[in-house]
């Protein structure tokens, strides 16, 4: 029996080791989901082979986290695996099934643990003051500072052929006045995707490249959809003029003359 205490225990433990290693890789900028993934990833071994793998590890802090999380992973699995041998070898047919019943149930119970939103949200909180109290990671909440959640949002999409964007400057483009403001483009340079951070005016824009842009939603899936052609133009002029309204809108809200 007390195999099978110490299998529960180890998969509690693993699962409160990959809560906090979510946690710091969310405080040093990923989004919560990827950041999740990630650390699940890295703990178990399994999964941490993909593209978005290769971004994480290239920040300095993100890769010691990930480092640390395989290590104690690799641990922890093995650990695991040899107390769940234990716990059945050398028991008979009852009482392998005893003994299986009450690990189906401590499993459940640790299951609806990890799934209780009451205490993940505790526990989260719990881990970012001890993280920010004993590290030097701080946390951002970038659905707050964007605005992701007053209509604000940043997309992603490919200039294809025929697009309005096509060969042209940034600064002919005029994309400030439609609200939208270009963070970044990825651009296939032979086998090799170039990362362009904070574009300037003289960019051009190239079909194939993939933009990175900040700004109203509906602008953004606009935008993504124009084609080249005085449509295209039309399109433009209507989006500045809806921009222009809605930011007379915004700053009547805000008392702003």
């Amino acid at each position: 029996m007390i195999a099978l205490i110490s299998l529960l225990v180890v998969i509690f433990i693993s699962i409160i080791i990959v809560r906090i290693g979510a946690v710091a890789l969310e405080m040093t900028g990923l989004s919560r989901e990827m950041a999740t993934f990630q650390a699940q990833s890295a703990f178990s071994g399994v999964g941490f082979t993909t593209s978005e793998s290769e971004y994480v590890v290239s920040h300095p802090v993100r890769r010691k986290i990930i480092r640390i999380l395989i290590f104690i992973g690799s641990a922890g699995i093995a650990s695991a695996v040899a107390t769940l041998i234990l716990t059945f070898v050398g028991q008979t047919k009852e009482e392998a099934t005893i003994r299986l019943m009450w690990l189906f149930i401590g499993l459940l119970i640790i299951y609806l643990f990890a799934r209780s939103k009451m205490i993940d949200k505790g526990m989260r909180w719990l881990i970012k003051r001890a993280l920010e109290k004993l590290t030097s990671l701080k946390i951002y909440d970038y659905e707050q500072l964007l605005g992701l959640s007053k209509g604000y949002s940043i997309g992603e999409f490919k200039v294809r052929e025929k697009s309005w964007l096509e060969n042209k400057k940034l600064k002919e483009l005029k994309l400030d006045e439609e609200g939208i403001i270009v963070l970044a483009i990825y651009r296939k340079i032979g086998e090799e995707e170039k990362y362009i951070g904070a574009p300037h005016g003289e960019t051009e824009i190239r079909r194939g490249d993939k933009l990175i842009c900040y700004g109203p939603e509906e602008a953004i899936r606009n935008l993504s959809q124009r084609l080249k052609g005085k449509k295209g133009d039309e399109q433009h002029e209507k989006a500045v003029v809806e921009e222009k309204k809605r930011k007379e809108e915004e700053e009547k809200e805000l008392g702003i003359k």
